[in-house]
């Protein structure tokens, strides 16, 4: 009767064990799917497009520099600022979705908006996201981040280092200063700097954006790939 009673008790441990087991191995199979851990110990993931997506307003602390890429008045009254993977897919339906409607509304005509891109890529995910980013600051030194960034998204499934050196010489630019750039990883730690940016700003993934109306720093994030009504709404309500 003893033996029976530990045969029993042993029996529900290991059941309970197995339960526990496949539980972790659905949450981390989840997360492998959906995001990664990055070297700070947060998720980091693609933002799942959503019409509903929440903006988050507030002082939102977006670091803005000179050398960064800015698409329209450098001046303007208000910047969106990108935090942007090259090949994350809802970081280009973004591009020629939400950000194409925006080249064409009347604040980016008017000079009312801008548009500034920082590198957010997610390279436990995205393999190739790190060089691309690296490959379009070298880019912008010869003045061809915006050309280089539409080559990149119009190729996103095409990212290897031997494209990238094409495509900038398909752009123009000066091959030798380029491949050195990249080849010389030049650019590897603003890549990073603008990373940490990000998550400091309140990313957790990509596309990310925060909207700062740069006279009186107020701001507002809008998060994935979202169509321009979004964007329109966190303009309007910091003009």
């Amino acid at each position: 009767m003893t033996d029976e009673k530990k045969e029993e008790t042993i029996t529900i441990k290991t059941s309970a064990l197995w339960k526990f087991g496949t539980f972790v191995f659905a949450i981390l199979f989840f997360l492998s799917i959906f995001g990664a851990f990055n070297g700070n110990g947060k998720v980091i993931k693609e933002i799942i497009p959503s019409d509903n997506a929440p903006s988050v307003s507030g002082n939102l602390k977006v670091e803005i520099e000179a050398n960064d890429p800015v698409l329209g008045n450098p001046n303007a009254e208000i910047s969106i600022v990108e935090f942007s993977d090259f090949q994350c897919p809802f970081c280009e339906r973004v591009y020629s979705g939400a950000l194409t409607d925006f080249k064409n509304s009347d604040y980016f005509k008017n000079d009312q908006v801008n548009l500034i891109y920082k590198q957010f890529p997610l390279t436990s995910i995205h393999p190739y996201a790190q060089k691309a980013a690296e490959a379009s600051l070298c880019a912008n030194d010869q003045g061809k981040f915006w050309e280089y960034h539409d080559m990149l998204f119009a190729n996103q499934q095409t990212l290897d280092e031997t494209s990238l050196k094409t495509y900038a010489s398909q752009l123009g630019l000066d091959s030798a200063t380029f491949d050195a750039c990249l080849d010389g990883d030049e650019k590897a730690s603003e890549v990073s700097k603008e990373s940490q940016q990000g998550i400091k700003a309140g990313g957790q993934g990509t596309p990310y954006f925060v909207v700062i109306n740069n006279k009186n720093k107020k701001t507002q994030a809008v998060s994935g790939a979202v169509p321009f009504s979004e964007f329109e709404s966190a303009i309007n309500s910091l003009l």
